[in-house]
């Protein structure tokens, strides 16, 4: 009956499984069901499974051959698949419009023929009722509809439920696994959630009808329907309400509108009535200034008529005057004219508006002209009384002046942009400000100074003389934020004042003019000074422009040492070229000392503008030095613009790129070879390793760093020395076999390419020996540099040349055809010649082989077919020992920090797992242990942890063991929820083998992960040692239990570290767990016991839950008064307990030793009153007794 029983309900799972489409669940459960011997109960999965049209064959080679979709495809199939829906939606709507035609034509002739068929419909209802009862009965269980999400997490539960009592813990972790949408875990309280809810559902089926399930489905539909139908009503109700919303909205929005509109109709109306009141003030204006060019023609007409000789000598001047006034009156009145003409003319408001004010601006420029020119008649007419001898110079003057006004007056009027704003340009500046001078000088003359002789350069030279004199009286009262606007002012006193004090002056004035200016000002000052320089001269510049500036090398403020270093790299262009490679260096090379980032920072950039502008090659060792000292600097900002400004100019200006690669390998080799050893112990492998300081980490670092920014200069010298032009032209920039082949004959030299693979890689190799196996960031800059070796150099490159060098140094047999007789044997002294030298290869030459050249992209194949022969093959042989494996899987971790490699290392760990070989087995677990920090979740969930769970079913308990420390692993780094439960189940399954060593590596693999893990494992893990140190240990063995009780001391001193325990679990488990192990006190450590009793009297904190809690716990009563009494409680109990040897450090001091006649009961109430405060002292409680 049991066997007929649990089939039923095996098979209402697979019924389940299928019907929902779960199908790995179902897999899963076809496995279990096979490894169980239950065949009958597994055959219709294996008909499922093996039907071919569920599963075509040729769609499982498909599937195993698919391609790779680009986006492009994707979006194709993407917009035809979309078209296709509308097709179906447009015909699946003319369906459904023919379905409702056909049910009201057929509602309508049903309703005609209902009354003539009432009586015959009546009787055959009563005959066929068996019939429909047997249909209803008979009808197939998708007549009820699709499943709800109540029912489908009802159903699911019950399903892990009972995967789970019937011992298929696969099958329901993979259920768990398949079900995403719902927590499993959590099983709200509903009607169906109940125990063995399978078995439930099972009797209650046998035992109910077919009507009244008929009539409650039919009740739940009536209920969903008006459910739906309220929900469209409310639904139908919100889409009003906002439309009415909206609508409210655009009523409002359109009265504001409105009112805009009207308000701009009222204010254009208003500008038409000041535009016409401005149109006729113009009139007005327009005639008063022809009244006055009225009056000038008929003053001009006057003074010709009383000239004296003096005017003969003027006669030519003042003739082209008057013909040029005629001409521009005639032009007025011509512009008048036409100004009248376009204004009847006007039909909108806004173009008479703007034709009136360009009338307006050009009869002002005509009435200013007239002005101008009625001055200068003015100025003219006092010379009629004076004799000639005093009007030589004046007539002079004028003839030079006169035609200034007329050129320039137009432009200062209609062009405000020819101001001085300008400042860069220093001779615009100089020459703007020198003509208003000029013109004073000659135009504005009066009775008292024509006797005189203007000098115009005095007058100019004064200016500037009140110029210096008044701006370092000014600046100090310019915002700081404006002072900038003073520098052409400054800047043309600088270039013209004579005195060269009054210039230092200036001059310091420029360089302080803001305290501490920001990156914009000191643009600003420097772009003053670079225009500066440009116009005074070299010598100027060397003598008082840079001193100036070099004052402030030493300036408190790092924004002031910045200004010197800019103006190294601007200024050394208008200086003379000897002096730029002396002073200029100097200074730089004191700026590559100062204390600051920012300035150091700023000497390597202005370095690198400088050493264009040298003459000579012969400080070019000086300035390699200054490079290597920038690169090596402790700021990273520094070293990124010594590397990618800097080291390109020093290529390109010195021409030296072999001896720069000769210094930097020294430098990188010379760096890890200073370092001490890992090991004094002479010929052991750790000897050879070194212990990098942050320092020489730093400065390898960096070193391979600019190996890699110098790799397309050594490629470009490569290219361009290749002896074999011919080919070399025709392939391109990557060197092809046939090269290759032309270089192994050896008969010419080609040394920028053979320092690649002979002294290049002989150094990594070199220095890959000397790395200790936690150095992966140098490892990963060597491995960089090797895939941008293979990317520039090519294919065959890597084939023929960096494959064999590789293969050798890890002590593999390599072909050596494409490389010249005269350097295989360099090439053969790298193959490892001691065990000591082949293990520092596997160490630190086969990380580099596995993940810089055949982790190269075009070599994902071979990497493979090399990895699976490196761990399948190779765990077969016997003579491998366990250091090596180790070392293997170490060179695996480093290949592991490359995501690109993931699928292929987990495609040969699967064949690793389903393997015989226990070492094959074992290595596989080590391997799934590293990778674990270098993967996410997902991958550890779909991937880790299914590979893990073979292996910890596995028989061997070596196998086992390493399952465990890699379970460990997991938990340390994923706070996941699911990948908790997962190992928790595993655990606990470790657990129940009942093993000492089980015990043991369980718990030393969740002590790992408790700094990092959430509290849910380690409140699981507390629990866990909290029953097993319940439990009594009946071994003898005094180092078993001493092995035990340690692994446990360790794990609550790691819990008591992370403080973060809930008081519950501190109550519950922590101080009964330490009250356990204290009571074996033999198989505890001292220091571990020591540490104990201080976590014991932290946690317990003095107060009187807490403490009667551990007492309780000690001495195995419970915690509450009331069950002293009772069957079990204290009184019922006729068998008298001592009390225990080493009672609780807290109490020492509090309770005195019981006497030897009190009851058990006598001695906790002591305690207790105790514990409250009622009790005395013990000094007073001894003299009581």
């Amino acid at each position: 009956m049991m066997d007929v029983e649990r089939s039923s309900l095996c098979n209402c799972v697979v019924n389940f499984l299928l019907e929902e489409n779960y199908l790995l669940t179902a897999f899963e459960l076809l496995h279990e069901l096979l490894d169980d011997g239950r065949d009958a109960q597994a055959i219709r999965l294996k008909e499922f499974f093996s039907d071919p049209s569920h599963f075509p064959p040729d769609q499982i080679s498909r599937y195993n051959s698919l391609r790779v979709l680009d986006p492009q495809s994707l979006l194709e199939e993407k917009e035809a698949i979309e078209e296709k829906l509308a097709l179906s939606d447009y015909e699946l709507r003319l369906a459904q419009e023919d379905i409702v035609k056909l049910k009201t034509e057929l509602q309508r002739k049903e309703d005609l023929t209902q009354d003539k068929s009432s009586e015959p419909s009546v009787s055959n209802h009563v005959n066929h009722a068996p019939e429909i009862h047997r249909q209803k009965r008979d009808a197939p269980f998708s007549d009820l509809g699709p499943l709800k999400a109540n029912e489908r997490k009802d159903l699911n539960c019950t399903v892990k439920e009972y995967l789970l009592i019937a011992g298929y813990r696969l099958t329901a972790m993979t259920f768990y696994e398949e079900v995403t949408d719902q927590n499993l875990d959590v099983w709200e309280n509903s009607p169906a959630s109940v125990p063995d809810a399978l078995r439930h559902y099972y009797y209650q089926y046998l035992s109910s009808t077919s009507e009244a399930a008929e009539e409650k489905i039919s009740m739940i539909r009536e209920n969903d329907s008006l459910k739906e139908a309220n929900e469209s009503l409310n639904h139908e109700k919100l889409c009003l309400m906002k439309n009415k919303e909206l609508a409210e909205g655009q009523i409002n929005a359109l009265t504001k509108s409105l009112e805009a509109t009207q308000k701009d109709l009222k204010d254009k109306e208003n500008l038409t009535q000041d535009l016409k009141q401005a149109l006729e003030n113009q009139r007005k204006e327009l005639n008063d200034c022809r009244a006055e060019i009225t009056s000038l023609k008929m003053h001009i007409e006057g003074s010709s008529s009383l000239q004296n000789p003096v005017a003969a000598n003027l006669d030519s001047t003042q003739s082209q005057a008057i013909e040029s006034y005629k001409e521009e009156i005639k032009s007025l009145q011509m512009e008048i004219e036409r100004l009248k003409a376009e204004k009847t003319n006007i039909s909108d408001l806004v173009d008479s508006s703007c034709g009136d004010k360009e009338a307006i601006q050009t009869e002002e420029k005509v009435v200013e002209m007239d002005e101008n020119r009625t001055q200068i008649s003015l100025h003219i007419e006092p010379a009629e009384v004076v004799d000639s001898n005093t009007l030589v110079m004046p007539v002079q003057t004028f003839d030079n002046s006169t035609p200034k006004p007329e050129e320039n007056l137009p432009e200062s009027s209609m062009n405000p942009s020819n101001s001085t704003d300008g400042f860069p340009d220093g001779r615009n500046l100089s020459q703007q400000e020198e003509k208003p001078l000029s013109e004073d000088s000659g135009l504005h003359l009066n009775s008292e100074n024509l006797g005189s002789e203007p000098v115009p350069e005095n007058m100019g030279l004064a200016t500037i003389q009140i110029l210096a004199d008044a701006l370092p009286k000014i600046v100090p009262y310019v915002l700081i934020n404006h002072r900038e606007e003073l520098l052409p002012l400054i800047m043309c006193a600088i270039e013209r004042h004579p005195d060269s004090s009054t210039r230092d002056s200036l001059t310091h004035t420029l360089f302080n003019l803001i305290k501490r200016p920001d990156e914009q000002q000191r643009r600003i000052i420097m772009d003053a000074c670079v225009s500066l320089a440009k116009n005074v001269g070299e010598m100027r510049t060397e003598t008082e422009l840079l001193p100036q500036c070099w004052e402030q090398i030493n300036h408190t403020y790092e924004e002031r040492r910045l200004l010197v270093a800019q103006s190294c790299g601007e200024l050394a262009e208008f200086v003379r070229p000897e002096i730029r490679d002396s002073l200029i260096l100097s200074i730089v090379q004191q700026l590559i000392e100062d204390p600051a980032t920012v300035v150091r920072e700023a000497a390597a950039h202005n370095l690198a503008l400088l050493l264009p502008l040298f003459p000579l090659m012969d400080k070019y060792f000086k300035v390699e030095e200054l490079m290597f000292q920038l690169a090596c600097d402790p700021s990273g900002v520094v070293v990124e613009t010594a590397l990618k400004e800097l080291l390109p100019a020093i290529i390109n200006w010195g021409n030296k790129l072999d001896h720069i690669l000769r210094v930097l390998l020294s430098h990188i080799l010379g760096s890890a070879q200073r370092c001490p050893p890992l090991s004094g112990v002479e010929g052991s492998v750790e000897s050879h390793l070194r212990v990098l300081g942050e320092q020489e980490r730093w400065n390898l670092d960096v070193s391979l760093r600019m190996l890699a920014k110098l790799l397309p200069f050594i490629h470009q010298k490569a290219i361009e020395t290749c002896p074999f032009s011919s080919v070399s032209e025709s392939n391109g920039t990557l060197l092809s076999s046939s090269i290759l082949e032309l270089y192994a004959g050896g008969h010419v030299e080609w040394p920028a390419f053979e320092w690649v693979h002979v002294d290049c890689f002989s150094g990594l190799l070199q220095l890959a020996c000397l790395l200790p196996q936690k150095e992966d960031n140098l490892r990963n800059r060597i491995t960089k540099f090797l895939l941008a070796v293979s990317e520039c150099f090519g294919d065959s490159y890597l084939i023929h040349i960096m494959l064999p060098v590789f293969l050798i140094a890890i002590g593999d047999d390599a072909d050596l055809t494409f490389f010249p007789p005269n350097i295989h044997s360099r090439i053969k002294g790298l193959r490892p010649r001691t065990a000591v030298a082949e293990r520092l290869a596997i160490l630190g030459v086969l990380p580099l082989l596995l993940a810089g050249v055949l982790g190269s992209p075009g070599k994902r194949q071979q990497l493979a077919d090399y990895l699976r022969k490196l761990l399948l093959e190779g765990a077969t042989k016997e003579s491998r020992s366990t250091t090596h494996n180790m070392d293997i899987v170490n060179a695996v971790r480093f290949l592991c920090t490359f995501e690109e490699h993931h699928g292929m290392i987990f495609n040969i760990l699967w064949e690793m797992v389903v393997s015989s070989n226990i070492e094959m087995k074992i290595s596989a677990a080590n391997i799934l242990k590293i990778i674990v920090p270098y993967i996410d979740a997902k991958v550890a969930s779909t991937h880790v942890l299914p590979a893990l769970i073979t292996l910890g079913s596995d028989q061997n308990l070596n196998v086992k063991y390493a399952s465990i420390d890699a379970f460990g692993a997991v938990a340390q780094h994923f706070k996941n929820d699911m990948i908790v439960d997962k190992i928790r189940v595993q655990m606990d399954a470790f657990l129940e083998d009942g093993s000492l060593e089980a015990t043991i590596a369980v718990v030393r693999s969740l002590v790992v992960a408790v700094p990092h893990t959430t509290e849910r494992l380690r409140d699981y893990l507390l629990s866990k040692i909290f029953q097993l140190t319940n439990t009594p240990v009946s071994s003898t063995d005094v180092m078993r239990r001493r092995q035990r009780a340690n692994a446990f001391c360790e794990a609550i001193r790691a819990l008591d570290a992370t403080a973060d325990l809930s008081a519950n679990s501190i109550r519950d488990f922590l101080l009964p767990t330490i009250q356990n192990l204290l009571k074996d006190p033999d198989a505890l450590d001292p220091a571990h016991k020591e540490a104990l009793e201080i976590i014991l009297k932290e946690r317990s904190g003095g107060t009187f839950e807490a403490l009667s809690k551990v007492v309780g716990a000690h001495l195995g009563i419970a915690s509450s008064v009331t069950s002293f009494f009772g069957e079990s409680g204290l009184l019922g109990k006729k068998e008298i307990t001592e009390l225990p040897t080493e009672p609780v450090e807290a109490l020492q001091s509090a309770a005195s030793p019981a006497a030897a006649e009190d009851t058990r009961f006598m001695r906790i109430m002591r305690v207790t009153d105790m514990l409250r405060g009622k009790g005395k002292n013990p000094e007073e409680t001894h003299q009581n007794q």
